[in-house]
């Protein structure tokens, strides 16, 4: 299977820049994954396509403001640093922009000295460890100096940091945010709770690796990079108990996807676990307890439209974007929503 068998023409207007001043009403476009067909709703009558009985799944990751802008100590040369993730303590795997500037012993100084980090390492694609050095909490420090982690093709000025989080954001730890669940509020949650639909909470801490471009002609010869997730057994049992009973399993975001479906057994029953994960989802997966999805439209030849088709078909999925696109639907991060069942 090829890369540009998911390849879709994209107008540049089409890209959501800022997001809603209302998170749910933002459009939804449902796609019958069996039909192909597809209808053109607001996101807050997502309640009309949930049933009692069905079990909605979603990622509490929180998206740490990673993206730092320092400066190179004794030149003042000016550097990005982006935390990746945490490797031990103090030192954290990064992405550094300029990276000639950041050789193994380079000191870069942020917010005037607050904090200080040195280059102690090159690893893998060129990726920066770092040991920071401060006085205090490292987390307060970050939030004060740093910045959302917007993806590139954002390209306007968040105004509010909240506005890049779910609502129900909790285990910190996330490069990116997990997008699908922006369209949610407090007040949607409690309608889907009052429907009778149970909502269980897994978290998967989104890595850059699952946004990292597919540059290989063959989708299979694809790395896709290892990310953290954690279903606790309040979550395990919540699902398991909605497959027994007959009900659907709805993953709200592809992160939550590859959580259930990592955790999963051969039967498709849910463990209480937490580790690693690198499951890449591309058509003639065999889906072992997803029955649903709840997704923005992606990026064309990424793996998350990739994942999208396993469910639906590359065609009706293929076709669903073109409609989409047709009524102008805004589309990426800050995007309209699907749902996929």
């Amino acid at each position: 299977m090829k890369r540009q068998d998911f390849y879709y023409e994209l107008p540049e207007e089409l890209i959501a820049q800022d997001p809603l001043e209302d998170r749910s009403s933002s459009r939804l476009l449902v796609l019958d994954r069996e039909s192909g067909a597809v209808s053109h709703h607001i996101f807050k009558e997502i309640t009309d396509y949930l049933r009692e009985g069905d079990c909605l799944v979603i990622n509490d990751t929180k998206v740490i403001p990673a993206r730092l802008i320092g400066s190179r100590i004794g030149t003042d040369a000016r550097i990005e640093v982006l935390l990746l993730k945490r490797k031990e303590n103090n030192v954290w795997e990064t992405l550094v922009k300029p990276g000639r500037k950041a050789r193994p012993g380079t000191k870069i100084s942020f917010g005037d000295g607050l904090l200080t980090g040195e280059v102690v390492d090159i690893v893998e694609e060129g990726n920066r460890l770092i040991r920071f050095s401060y006085e205090g909490i490292f987390e307060e420090i970050l939030d004060r100096l740093g910045q959302m982690p917007l993806p590139p093709y954002i390209t306007h000025q968040l105004q509010d940091k909240n506005r890049y989080q779910t609502v129900y954001a909790k285990h910190t730890g996330s490069a990116a945010a997990p997008t699908a669940g922006l369209h949610f509020t407090p007040e949607l949650l409690e309608n889907i709770r009052e429907k009778g639909i149970e909502i269980a909470k897994v978290t998967l801490h989104v890595g850059l690796g699952t946004f990292r471009p597919v540059k290989v002609d063959e989708i299979t010869d694809h790395h896709m990079h290892a990310e953290f997730y954690q279903i606790d057994e309040e979550a395990a049992a919540k699902i398991n108990r909605t497959k027994e009973c007959g009900g659907r399993i709805i993953c709200v975001g592809t992160t939550s996807c590859r959580t259930v479906e990592s955790a999963a057994d051969e039967q498709g029953v849910i463990a209480a676990k937490s580790g690693w994960t690198d499951i890449f989802i591309y058509p003639g997966y065999e889906f072992r307890v997803l029955d649903g999805l709840i997704t923005n439209f992606h990026l064309p030849e990424s793996t998350l439209i990739m994942l999208v088709s396993a469910l639906a078909g590359r065609e009706n999925v293929l076709a669903a974007y073109e409609e989409a696109v047709k009524e102008e639907y805004r589309f990426f991060s800050f995007g309209d929503a699907m749902l996929v069942v």
